[in-house]
């Protein structure tokens, strides 16, 4: 395809801040055609914006059917993540408008945010760096102090409910430290996987010292994570989250956790983001919660959009990749 019939298609970047906060380039997407790139783009801005556009990029702003109406223009939406649920998918494929999205891109640094996670809750590291520098070591009547129980993890055993990619890439770093592995994943076949032993949901549960979560989010998982479940887990277990936060039923997460009915969680994302100023699970005993940036690594931003920018050029192409509709 020449130069003059891709600059025919304008570009919109709806919000392009939190894969690039400035420390990539969009150079290469420019090049592809006259393009517009917005940090933040509100919902009463949407239509404003793309409304002269063939081709939009979104990562979180929401392309709902009535927003995707009034996009007469519109050829083409790319996805700058691997979740599409914030676009009609549906209603762009009655108009023959592809999407696509990004399938690969954090594999690594999602299972490594896993494992900072389960090194907070069994370690405690910055906790105890922050009591040094606040004199406690200096004033310490011993060589040495711990606030919390210090966990060793070899020979414990993680439960990964879901085993896809980054459950896969999990596991990889938990037999580095010699943890057992059980597994709970209906779509994979126990026999690729010698060393992993492929349970129930509420066995996985009940006999795993850490609970790791990486299955999709749909009406079956929604609050897979229930009172019931909960009840199952060790008092000494810890869960961690870096998947979706609806597959926890948070109040009933708090109450484990201040009941003494669970030594720990960590969570990377939340059922509503940002969460409001009174969530839950912002007291919650031995609850650390980071703002779902386990996929935000500079090495995965820029996977994510050298991705986006082939699926851009693919379109242009005639050949769409990656599409989810």
């Amino acid at each position: 395809m020449n130069k003059e019939t891709i600059a025919e298609r304008r570009i919109v970047v709806l919000d392009g801040y939190t894969p690039n906060p400035g420390d990539l380039s969009w150079d290469a997407l420019e090049a592809l055609g006259p393009c517009e790139i917005h940090d933040r783009t509100l919902k009463d801005q949407v239509v404003a914006r793309a409304k002269d556009a063939e081709i939009v990029l979104t990562n979180k702003t929401v392309l709902d059917r009535r927003v995707l109406g009034e996009l007469p223009k519109l050829q083409y939406v790319s996805v700058l993540a691997t979740g599409y649920n914030v676009v009609d998918v549906a209603a762009a494929r009655q108009r023959g408008i592809p999407v696509s999205n990004v399938p690969i891109y954090g594999t690594s640094s999602v299972a490594q945010m896993v494992f900072a996670h389960i090194l907070n809750l069994t370690q405690h590291a910055a906790h105890h760096a922050d009591t040094v520098q606040q004199g406690r070591w200096a004033e310490s009547p011993d060589f040495c102090y711990w606030d919390f129980p210090l966990v060793e993890l070899d020979g414990l055993t993680l439960g990964v409910v879901g085993f896809g990619r980054i459950g896969q890439a999990t596991a990889r770093i938990a037999r580095a430290f010699n943890m057992k592995l059980l597994a709970y994943d209906p779509n994979q076949n126990p026999n690729d996987h010698p060393d992993v032993s492929f349970v129930g949901l509420d066995e996985l549960f009940s006999k795993s010292d850490v609970v790791t979560l990486h299955c999709v989010l749909n009406e079956e998982t929604k609050g897979l994570v229930n009172p019931r479940r909960l009840a199952l887990m060790k008092p000494t277990a810890f869960l961690v989250n870096t998947s979706r936060g609806p597959l926890i039923d948070e109040p009933a997460l708090a109450t484990a956790l201040n009941g003494g009915r669970l030594a720990g969680a960590g969570l990377d994302v939340l059922s509503v983001e940002p969460p409001p100023v009174d969530h839950v699970l912002y007291k919650a005993k031995n609850c650390y919660i980071t703002p779902h940036i386990a996929w935000a690594t500079r090495a995965a931003r820029a996977r994510l959009m050298e991705t986006t920018i082939g699926n851009v050029r693919a379109f242009l192409a005639g050949k769409p990749q990656n599409v989810v509709n």
